[in-house]
């Protein structure tokens, strides 16, 4: 049941992305929006998309409806700051990736200070949010969900892992190199999800990775180059550690950085995973209530009644009138 499910819905989420980008076209052509604004409306009707039809899915499969159920979205208390540790994760990991381009200075950045750069930025980060937990929704929610109950959680990540990579080499731009990048990034998503059993750390995460290199430094992201910024980078160097024209996605430096990132992932989750993911422990075996044998039973009567009859002795009154305890002595002699 659960791979049915995991195969169908694998099924659903390349006809949900086929329509979404053809609708999202549609638009465009229609009102002559740019590029800027197609991404926007593919990242809106793919989450929709994803959305509803995960849900009917899981209501089939569990004849459980709820949209967060079905999403790895449960409404919590620590949901805000799973999020905000993500992001922190996410822009700290984007900044290592750049810091060596910057020494080694293949970064040559071009700023635009006017208004259309401006508004096409926030049309570019919100697209990024919807976009990030798309891609959070798609690859470590209902269908990781459902490859975790048909296979285990190693091996659930690994195949989710390997099959994140695929899809995203049918981009733009992608190479080899991409590929493998992405695999490991597809770990670390999956880790976050493994250590919350929610998608609010890897949503935070994959956003701020995101915008910090597409809005903050104007590079491409994972081989889309179309998002708007203040700033157009153009690199220069190898492709190791610029990731070309894919972007940093593709560097393999990238590569440390995200193993470096799962150890701050799983050190920033400790409590998360303590509370969340920890099932409790449930006895098994055989039953202990055995009666006791008969003879342990007849002893323990018996104690009982000896203890029943036991009589308090009263002190001794002294020659003055005044009670005085009872000597060792005067014990024996009654």
């Amino acid at each position: 049941m659960h791979l049915a499910l995991f195969l169908t819905g694998v099924l659903w989420l390349l006809a949900a992305h086929a329509v979404a980008f053809r609708a999202a076209e549609g638009i465009v052509v229609r009102f002559g929006w740019s590029s800027v604004g197609q991404e926007l409306l593919v990242n809106l009707f793919l989450l929709f998309l994803l959305l509803v039809g995960f849900t009917i899915l899981n209501w089939i499969g569990t004849r459980q409806g709820s949209v967060r159920a079905a999403n790895a979205l449960p409404q919590r208390a620590t949901s805000r700051e799973e999020w905000s540790r993500g992001a922190v994760i996410g822009w700290a990991a984007a900044l290592a990736a750049i810091l060596p381009m910057v020494i080694a200075g293949t970064l040559h950045p071009q700023f635009l200070w006017g208004g259309s750069a401006w508004s096409g930025m926030v049309v570019s980060i919100v697209s990024l949010l919807l976009a990030a937990l798309a891609s959070e929704i798609a690859f470590r929610g209902f269908l990781f969900q459902r490859l975790i109950d048909a296979t285990g959680p190693s091996t659930a990540t690994v195949l989710m892992s390997l099959i994140y990579a695929l899809i995203m080499s049918l981009g733009t731009n992608a190479t080899g190199l991409s590929f493998v990048v992405t695999i490991i990034a597809g770990v670390l998503f999956s880790l976050a999800y493994l250590r919350t059993h929610a998608l609010w750390l890897g949503w935070g995460m994959h956003f701020a990775w995101a915008a910090a290199i597409a809005v903050v430094f104007g590079l491409p992201v994972a081989g889309v180059a179309s998002y708007a910024s203040v700033v157009q980078t153009d690199t220069t160097g190898p492709v190791w550690l610029t990731g070309g024209v894919y972007g940093p996605d593709g560097a393999l430096f990238t590569a440390i950085v995200f193993f470096v990132a799962m150890a701050f992932v799983y050190r920033a989750t400790r409590n998360y995973a303590w509370n969340y993911t920890y099932s409790p422990i449930v006895p098994g075996g055989y039953p202990m209530d055995v009666p006791p044998p008969p003879a342990h039973t007849a002893m323990e009567q018996e104690a009982a009644a000896k203890t029943a009859t036991l009589v308090q002795i009263a002190p001794a009154a002294s020659s003055n009138g005044s009670e005085r305890p009872l000597s060792p002595e005067s014990v024996d002699r009654q």
